[in-house]
């Protein structure tokens, strides 16, 4: 999207910008907010309870519901601040560190690319997030999950810059203040990083125990007791609980062997396609499908949850199905499962009431996964074994590369512009795209028996 050259162009974007920004912030400001901050109002609620009243962490109740506190204790641990405010006071907080996250989880999906679409492409990106149902609900409902995944995607990003010392402290802060992303080490278990896996086990650990010295009696509780509890949470057969699990629940279906089953053959389609984008160093991919599975595998996923398909789309575009991901992320703006709120019986309702699930589990099955390197180097050298050998009455041909003058410098450029299509097709993603030096260079690369032949296949 460039810059319009015309004063007529820049007007029709500026009021589209202007006519986009008005549209959401109506939007926003009706439907969002009937959420009520009432996750926020939890944490705050808990959190008073416990330090002014001395009362317990998870006998908490929100009043007038059944709801109450249902993380680990170190996210108690870690929303200890939130004592000295009030209830005003903590949504504001909380909105800004969701902004904040929110801001380093585009920097790190798009990399420097937002810079080319200009102010008003970037405003109407804006738009576009606010109207994305997991993340409006997760900012009206005052939750934690952007500022997870903004966590989980700087160890992507250490990973694949190879900043590996401190990679997986992220991750493991994350698992210790919801048990969700610790996916995420068995994804660097697959991957065979050992070092960021224990770092990052070691952290989780680490702030757990910190958890147990400062609260054991709620610790204690919680590992125990509600950690097990799902209805301390919700209904597994709420609409909005877009799991393997709800699913199953809505379908009448509670035999927990049934759901094992299905979460063993969803882990097992992780791991093989998780770590064959590791091997490629596709660590945006890795870590998306990563994602996609801890939704699916959670006995519940409400729909805010699934702010974790955000790098899917990341890897949509940046692999060339920008239609696929404006297509996918357009349903997931439209609220569609809340059509089956009070019957989500018949075909109709188990194809509808479940249309978020159905996309992550397509996400999950085919999201595009770089090939592993070890496999293009030798699908070169095949091609190469079966060119015609040279004729033994043919004169042997001296290198070019070897040869001082003009056909030095072709080489050169044949190079430099392999290595620029290379650093082109990694995309976006500041580094989680695959990096341009895990391809073979033009140095690399066999030299090709006939340069000039038009039937010549390029390597992909």
């Amino acid at each position: 999207m460039r810059a319009p050259a015309t004063d007529r162009g820049r007007l029709l974007s500026a009021l589209a910008a202007v006519t986009a920004v008005t549209a959401v912030t109506v939007f926003t400001a009706t439907v969002p907010l009937l959420r009520d901050w009432f996750d926020l109002r939890v944490y705050h609620g808990a959190v008073d309870i416990w330090v002014h009243h001395g009362g317990r962490l998870y006998d908490y109740r929100v009043p007038g519901t059944a709801y109450g506190f249902t993380y680990p204790p170190f996210a108690a641990v870690a929303m200890l601040p939130m004592a000295l405010l009030d209830l005003r006071a903590a949504i504001a907080v909380g909105l800004l560190l969701n902004l904040a996250a929110l801001a380093v989880v585009v920097r790190l999906l798009t990399g420097r690319t937002w810079r080319r679409y200009g102010w008003y492409g970037c405003v109407l990106g804006a738009c576009a997030l606010a109207l994305f149902e997991p993340l409006r609900d997760t900012f009206s409902f005052g939750q934690v999950n952007v500022l997870l995944l903004a966590l989980v995607l700087v160890d992507a990003w250490l990973l694949a810059t190879g900043r590996e010392r401190w990679a997986g402290a992220g991750i493991g802060l994350a698992a210790a203040v919801k048990l969700t992303p610790a996916l995420f080490i068995g994804l660097l278990l697959v991957a065979r990083r050992g070092r960021a896996a224990a770092v990052a086990t070691v952290v989780a650990l680490a702030a757990t125990g910190f958890a147990a010295v400062v609260a054991p009696d709620a610790s204690r509780f919680y590992w125990t007791d509600a950690m097990w509890d799902t209805t301390r949470v919700g209904r597994l057969d709420y609409v909005s609980n877009q799991s393997l699990q709800g699913v199953l629940a809505r379908l009448g279906e509670t035999d927990r062997a049934v759901w094992a089953v299905a979460v063993l053959l969803t882990l097992g389609v992780w791991a093989v396609r998780a770590r064959r984008a590791a091997a490629a160093g596709d660590w945006a991919a890795a870590f998306a499908l990563t994602g996609l599975t801890a939704c699916l595998v959670s006995p519940i996923t409400w729909v805010h949850h699934l702010v974790w398909l955000l790098p899917s789309f990341a890897v949509l575009v940046r692999t060339g199905h920008p239609r696929i991901a404006g297509a996918l992320y357009a349903v997931l703006c439209t609220s569609v499962v809340w059509l089956w709120f009070d019957d989500a019986s018949g075909v109709d309702g188990f194809l509808g009431g479940n249309t978020y699930t159905w996309i992550t589990l397509g996400l999950l099955l085919w999201l595009p996964v770089a090939q592993p390197r070890a496999a293009r180097p030798n699908r070169a050298r095949s091609a190469n074994a079966i060119e015609p050998a040279p004729s033994p009455a043919a004169p042997r041909t001296a290198q070019v590369s070897s040869q001082p003058g003009p056909a030095g410098s072709g080489d050169t450029a044949a190079a430099g512009a392999a290595a620029a299509a290379t650093g082109a097709a990694s995309g976006p993603g500041c580094g989680l795209a695959r990096s341009a030096s895990s391809e073979p260079t033009g140095s690399t690369r066999p030299a090709a028996p006939n340069p000039q032949s038009s039937s010549a296949r390029a390597s992909s």
